[in-house]
C-alpha cells in the first residue's frame, strides 16, 4: 500500500503539471493520494464564529509610529529649554512638523465680521451712570462673552512696564531663563513652551513661549519672581486685582445679584499671571500662536501689544481684536467664555499678559455650578455641578484641541 502510494505520488510529480493538470484533465474523482483518512473532517463545521478571529489594522500601527515620531520630536524640542525663541534664534526658515496644523485649518483666517463691532466699555462713565455701565457689561457678556475696557484705572506707565518686563524675561540670557524651566504646574513661577506639549489630542504645538507667576492667594517671595520683570509684575498684579474686583461687582449686578455675590464665591481668590511671547514666524499660515480654546478661569483680563493676531469666535465667524492703546480685554448658558485663538505672524515678537482669576491650582473641593438665585422653572440649569479640581484636570488632559471643555458638563 505504501509502495502504491509512493508510485502514484511519483507519477503525479513527474507530470510537472501539478493539481491544476488534474483539473485540466477533467477528473471527476479525487485521486487516492489526496484523500484524508475516514472521519478526519467530521469537525468541518466551525464551532467558533469567524468574527472572533483577531483583526489587526496596520493603519493603527502606522499611526502609532507617527505619534511616536511626534512625541520624540516634541521631547527633543522640550529638552532644549530654549522654547520657540530658540528655533527663531537658530534662523530656521521652515516651521517644524510638530507645529504644523492639519491642512485647511486656517482656511477661515480672514475675519468676516468687522472688528469695530467688538464692545468697548468706558469705565470712566461709571461715576455718571453705574446702571448704564452694568447694562453694557450685561449686553457684552451675553452677546459676545468678551469686551474691551478703557479708563480702567491701570496707569499707562504700568502697562508699558509689564509688557517690557515680559519681553525682557523671554529675551534674557538663555541660561538664566532655563533656571525657571519646569513642567510642574504647582510651582509659583513656571517657564516653558506649550503646557499641553505632550498631549496627542492638541491640534499642533503652538508658536509661543510662556511664563506663569501665581500672584494670589499666596504670591511668591519677591526674590522668586524673575528679576527681568519682578517690579513690573508685582505692580501690575496689584492693579489687575483691583480692576478684577470691580469687574466682578459689575458682572454680579448685571446678573441681578448683589454686587459681592461672585466675590463671595471665591471667584477672585486666585490670580495667575501669564506672560506670552510669540516670536516672528517664518510660515505663519502653517501654525497657530495659540489654538482655538476657551479659558478655564472665572474671568481673564488680557493685555496685548500692537502686533495683533487675537481673534474671537462670534456667531460662527472669526473677528479680529484690533489692538487699542491702553485697553484691556475681558473674557468671561448666562455668561460663557468666548472661544478665541491667536494667529502666528511674521512680525514680532508679540507680547501679551493674561491675568486669570481662578482657583484651579489650589486645593479646592468647592462645588461650582449654576447660581441657584438665577434658576427657576422657566430657567432650569443647563450644566451639572462640578469641583474646580475635576474641571481643571479635564481641561489640562484635553489640551488646546479646539473644543470647549465646559460643554462636557452640559445637561
Amino acid at each position: 500500500m505504501e509502495l502504491d502510494s509512493y508510485n502514484e505520488r511519483k507519477a503525479f510529480d513527474e507530470t510537472k503539471a501539478g493539481v491544476k493538470g488534474l483539473v485540466d484533465a477533467h477528473i471527476t474523482e479525487v485521486p487516492h493520494i489526496f484523500r484524508l483518512p475516514q472521519g478526519t473532517l467530521s469537525d468541518k463545521k466551525p464551532s467558533v464564529s469567524a468574527s472572533a478571529i483577531p483583526i489587526i489594522d496596520l493603519a493603527d500601527f502606522q499611526k502609532t509610529n507617527m505619534e511616536l515620531d511626534s512625541y520624540n520630536e516634541r521631547k527633543a524640542f522640550d529638552e532644549t529649554k530654549a522654547g520657540v525663541k530658540g528655533l527663531v534664534d537658530a534662523h530656521i526658515t521652515e516651521v517644524p512638523h510638530i507645529f504644523r496644523l492639519p491642512q485647511g485649518t486656517l482656511s477661515d483666517k480672514k475675519p468676516s465680521v468687522s472688528a469695530s463691532a467688538i464692545p468697548i466699555i468706558d469705565l470712566a462713565d461709571v461715576h455718571v451712570s453705574r446702571e448704564g455701565i452694568v447694562k453694557k457689561v450685561k449686553d457684552a457678556a451675553e452677546k459676545w462673552g468678551f469686551f474691551q475696557v478703557i479708563n480702567h484705572g491701570v496707569p499707562l506707565s504700568v502697562i508699558e512696564e509689564i509688557k517690557g518686563g515680559v519681553r525682557k524675561f523671554h529675551e534674557q540670557d538663555l541660561e538664566v531663563k532655563k533656571s525657571y524651566f519646569t513642567r510642574d504646574v504647582t510651582k509659583s513661577v513656571v517657564y516653558n513652551s506649550n503646557f499641553d506639549l505632550y498631549n496627542p489630542s492638541s491640534l499642533c504645538v503652538n508658536w509661543r513661549d510662556s511664563f506663569v507667576c501665581c500672584m494670589a492667594p499666596d504670591p511668591p517671595n519677591p526674590e522668586e519672581i524673575p528679576l527681568a520683570c519682578r517690579d513690573a509684575m508685582i505692580e501690575y498684579s496689584k492693579h489687575v486685582m483691583t480692576l478684577g474686583g470691580f469687574l466682578f461687582e459689575l458682572l454680579s449686578e448685571s446678573l441681578g445679584l448683589h454686587s459681592e455675590m461672585l466675590k463671595s464665591m471665591d471667584c477672585m481668590k486666585g490670580l495667575n499671571m501669564i506672560g506670552h511671547y510669540y516670536p516672528p514666524c517664518p510660515q505663519p499660515d502653517l501654525t497657530f500662536g495659540k489654538s482655538q480654546h476657551s479659558d478655564s478661569s472665572f474671568i481673564t483680563i488680557l493685555l496685548q501689544d500692537q502686533i495683533g493676531g487675537l481673534q474671537i469666535l462670534h456667531k460662527d465667524s472669526w473677528v479680529d481684536v484690533s489692538p487699542l492703546p491702553g485697553a484691556l480685554i475681558i473674557t468671561n448658558d448666562k455668561y460663557k467664555s468666548v472661544e478665541h485663538r491667536v494667529l502666528a505672524n511674521r512680525a514680532g515678537p508679540r507680547i501679551s499678559v493674561a491675568g486669570f482669576f481662578s482657583t484651579n491650582m489650589l486645593p479646592n473641593s468647592t462645588v461650582y455650578g449654576p447660581i441657584k438665585e438665577l434658576l427657576s422653572e422657566e430657567n432650569p440649569p443647563k450644566y451639572t455641578d462640578f469641583t474646580l479640581e475635576e474641571y481643571t484636570k479635564g481641561y489640562i488632559e484635553k489640551g488646546l484641541d479646539g473644543t470647549s471643555h465646559l460643554s462636557r458638563f452640559k445637561i
